[in-house]
């Protein structure tokens, strides 16, 4: 992979204006790193209103919003002018946000698949000038100025160029791809496979038992990758192997959480009531199943991980049906 752009030119630009759609945890943290690269930043949510009053995001404690950060509660308001729009809303309110905005360069860091369609973000959208942002990035380690490295995608090089003159800096790299369907099935799927990882620890299965479902849950993201026409070196990369990593082994994560709560024998209802924020591997694994089907891919932790949610079996029997399987080679 290609690093975005030069580093020396781009830190000699400024950009006069990003907009951030979505005041959950990443959008603002998003919002925060953008501001310290020394750029005009507004940030909108339906939402803002009161934060604009508090200066304070209860998504992201720990974090107060700058006076100059301006924040909208008009989304076209909080659009005019800007350079590159950052949409960080969930998946599934992606198209009511996002169908009818102005032409404009725009990146896109919301990570899942539409439940009703199966469509991954780009495809939501459509439109040209359009990127994606993934890698393995938690919003509060963003938030504080922690170092972390990351990938755009994008079939439009000067849409990668604007991200990095965004967000690239000394705490960010970013780097370039054009894999654009590859990036953000490597990004999907980390939830679901994060979901199944917690859910094994939380039934005390044992670390054994994890490291196989995420080295084995890496095995069905690059077969998912492939069958979408994306690469195996993106499979390997920051949007799959690195995202996957970082997903399913920490606590952090939100998927990795409510599996835990799943695998210690709650609920689905109670786990998502214990949740903070969105939880996307919930609606993304029966939407990715789908997909995957009419691709021809298998993908047997996923299926576990669905049916563990919505109730069809148990975290213990998921792993039973797992280790009985056939055996086969190591592909």
């Amino acid at each position: 992979m290609a690093r975005l752009g030069r580093v020396g030119a781009l830190r000699g630009w400024l950009m006069s204006s990003v907009v951030v759609l979505g005041a959950g945890a990443w959008g603002t943290a998003l919002a925060l790193h953008a501001l310290r690269q020394g750029h005009q930043v507004t940030l909108w949510a339906r939402s803002a209103a009161a934060l604009a009053q508090t200066r304070i995001n209860p998504r992201l404690p720990g974090h107060d919003l700058p006076a100059a950060l301006r924040i909208e509660t008009d989304i076209f308001s909080a659009m005019n002018g800007a350079d590159l729009a950052i949409m960080a809303v969930p998946v599934q309110h992606l198209r009511n946000v996002g169908s009818n905005l102005p032409p404009m360069p725009m990146l896109l860091a919301c990570k899942g698949v539409e439940t009703s369609t199966g469509l991954f973000p780009s495809e939501i959208l459509n439109r040209p000038r359009l990127g994606v942002l993934s890698g393995p990035t938690f919003a509060a380690e963003i938030a504080k100025g922690l170092p972390a490295a990351g990938v755009v995608a994008s079939a439009d090089p000067a849409v990668g160029t604007l991200a990095s003159a965004a967000l690239s800096g000394s705490k960010l790299r970013l780097y370039s791809s054009d894999d654009v369907l590859g990036v953000q099935a490597g990004a999907a799927i980390k939830n679901v496979l994060a979901i199944g990882a917690g859910a094994a620890t939380g039934a005390g299965l044992g670390e054994n038992a994890r490291a196989a479902l995420i080295t084995r849950g890496l095995a069905e993201l690059s077969r998912l990758v492939l069958a979408l026409g994306g690469r195996a070196e993106t499979a390997a990369g920051l949007s799959g192997l690195g995202d996957l990593l970082l997903t399913a082994s920490s606590q952090t994560s939100r998927n990795t959480v409510l599996g835990l709560r799943l695998g210690r024998g709650a609920s689905l209802l109670e786990a998502l009531a214990e949740s903070k924020g969105v939880a996307e591997g919930v609606a993304t694994a029966p939407a990715l199943l789908s997909r995957a089907e009419r691709l021809g891919v298998e993908l047997p932790i996923c299926t576990a991980v669905a049916a563990i949610l919505d109730g069809r079996t148990s975290v213990s029997s998921a792993m039973t049906y797992l280790l009985a399987r056939p055996s086969r080679s190591e592909t």
